[in-house]
């Protein structure tokens, strides 16, 4: 199918070929399983991972709208404790304030921009921007696990390492220590922010590649830092 793509093929195709996956929970878009039932020849609508930017503090109302409008959308949370003076809460937060995931669906532009508190999405050269599959990936695997996951300061260096057993074996990023913890530091490129998480020094090893993967992040985050500063309207199409 080529040029103009067919809108009710897509909608059908969604329906029959299990493209949006039925969710068990109430927050289909909190932390859930990636779905890819449905490949890109089978169904023909776009599988790519896209950032969006939303008003502050509105990261769950624009998740849960679009959801209620059959988007594929992930909104990685933490949990953290809140003390007040009476009492002490624990609360579910964005691990990236301001931003969730739209998994393709640009398709539907109108139907994301009219969503509320949702504000544009992350663009470099007036072109949406792509969010790798292995982002994406790591960042579930670590809030989907038992361990603390928390935002961190976006690292531009460090040293590279890869987790090589345990329930987070594959991951790779940058290994620091805080305190007399070590704790491994994924970033998201196009968005310019990290998370981390504590792991066992013994399960890690450095690896060679690491030097160049962070001086092209580097420059990818940097370009699309830049391309944030003010959002398009709409993304453009070839």
């Amino acid at each position: 199918m080529s040029g103009v793509i067919d809108r009710q093929y897509i909608e059908q195709c969604r329906i029959d070929q299990g493209c949006l996956q039925a969710q068990v929970h109430d927050k289909p878009w909190a932390n859930g399983p990636i779905d890819k039932t449905c490949s890109a020849r089978d169904c023909a609508f776009d599988f790519t991972w896209y950032a969006l930017r939303t008003r502050h503090q509105h990261e769950k109302v624009a998740a849960e709208s679009l959801s209620n409008k059959r988007f594929e959308v992930f909104l990685p949370l933490y949990q953290a404790v809140r003390q007040w003076k009476d009492r002490t809460k624990r609360l579910s937060l964005p691990l990236f304030p301001c931003y969730l995931f739209l998994h393709g669906g640009l398709d539907r532009w109108r139907d994301v921009v009219t969503t509320p508190g949702v504000q544009g999405v992350v663009n470099l050269g007036g072109r949406a921007s792509a969010i790798p599959d292995a982002e994406i990936e790591a960042v579930r695997r670590l809030v989907d696990g038992s361990l603390q996951v928390e935002p961190h300061p976006f690292l531009k260096c460090g040293d590279w390492v890869r987790v090589m057993w345990g329930p987070l074996a594959g991951i790779e990023g940058i290994l620091v220590r805080k305190k007399n913890q070590f704790r491994l530091v994924l970033s998201v490129d196009m968005l310019g922010k990290s998370v981390s998480v504590e792991v066992d020094a013994a399960t890690v090893e450095t690896f060679s590649t690491g030097a160049a993967h962070i001086a092209a992040s580097q420059a990818t985050s940097y370009a699309a830092r830049l391309s944030t500063a003010e959002w398009e309207p709409a993304p453009q199409f070839s």
